[in-house]
């Protein structure tokens, strides 16, 4: 497989293993949870790193994911406790984890050689690197396949558990009615958003990360309102993010995963301006029906009284 192949396929299967997910993460208004989340792992990746020195590690993936495990459950606890309201205990718990992050990369612990700026923002043109060999063939690079496997992982989740989180995100208090694990299917799916952050850092970093759950889906929002039609545009808009970022960062030879978060943010603008226009233009299409039907109603009255 080429390297340009590569890093296409790897950009398309992050882009797609984010989003299926940040779909009810945006729906659930979890946002800011998340953008924790991505801060949170930090520590946990440095020190799973130093214990395995492999970053596609399954222990590096599930012990960082934990970590940002502790944000969700943390923040739970304080809320219920009433000590803090409102978005205040995110800002407690997310801070400390990710300082105590910078802190563990540079003190270089146990010699896990990791560059801060990799960590932070990642390097998708970098991630293809090694190879996977079978027999001596290149079949693309060993990242992708751990890729592939989030993807597959998140997409086996929301296929089982779809209903469930269907009634949960649009009428929690419903679905506690009718029994259901609700607090439990939460912690659940925020450690499967937990893991695709950690696995998705080596090509996009904790930061831009973010970029990748959250923006398909609000772009998608913002199109239909329909879970089903919603949970389409958003892999659409993923796969376009990632052949449009590509392109950018090959001309402007620059990272590609910056180019895909900032291909994002312009698509949200076109697609929230362009529904902007079409719901001014059909609000004046029904003004002019309305205003047309009340100055034709007398006239029709007066040719009925003659």
């Amino acid at each position: 497989m080429s390297y340009v192949m590569g890093v296409i396929l790897l950009a398309v299967v992050t882009a797609l293993a984010c989003a299926l997910p940040g779909v009810f993460v945006v729906l659930r208004k979890n946002s800011m949870i998340v953008d924790g989340i991505s801060h949170a792992v930090l520590p946990g990746i440095i020190v799973g790193f130093a214990l395995t020195q492999d970053l596609n590690s399954p222990i590096l993936i599930l012990g960082a994911a934990f970590a940002g495990l502790l944000v969700v459950l943390g923040n739970e606890w304080l809320s219920d406790t009433g000590l803090l309201a409102g978005d205040a205990p995110q800002g407690l718990i997310f801070p400390a984890l990710f300082a105590g992050g910078i802190i563990l990369v540079s003190m270089d612990l146990q010699h896990a050689h990791l560059d801060t700026n990799a960590v932070l923002v990642g390097d998708l043109n970098l991630a293809v690197f090694p190879a996977l060999l079978v027999n001596g063939v290149n079949i693309g690079p060993e990242y992708l396949y751990v890729m592939l496997a989030v993807l597959a992982v998140n997409a086996a989740f929301l296929a089982v558990f779809y209903t469930r989180l269907k009634l949960t995100t649009f009428d929690r208090q419903f679905a506690n009615v009718l029994g259901m694990r609700t607090r439990l299917l939460n912690t659940a799916f925020m450690f499967l958003v937990s893991m695709t952050v950690v696995a998705a850092f080596k090509a996009v970093g904790a930061i831009l990360v973010i970029s990748l759950l959250v923006v398909p889906a609000a772009t998608a929002q913002l199109v239909s309102k329909r879970l089903s039609v919603m949970l389409a545009l958003t892999a659409v808009f993923a796969v376009a993010g990632a052949f449009a970022g590509f392109w950018i960062a090959y001309v402007l030879n620059t990272g590609t995963s910056a180019a895909m978060a900032v291909f994002y943010g312009a698509m949200f603008v076109t697609v929230a301006l362009t529904a902007k226009f079409v719901t001014h233009i059909r609000r004046n299409r029904r003004s002019s029906k309305s205003t047309a039907a009340a100055i034709s109603a007398p006239n029709v009255g007066a040719v009925a009284g003659e």
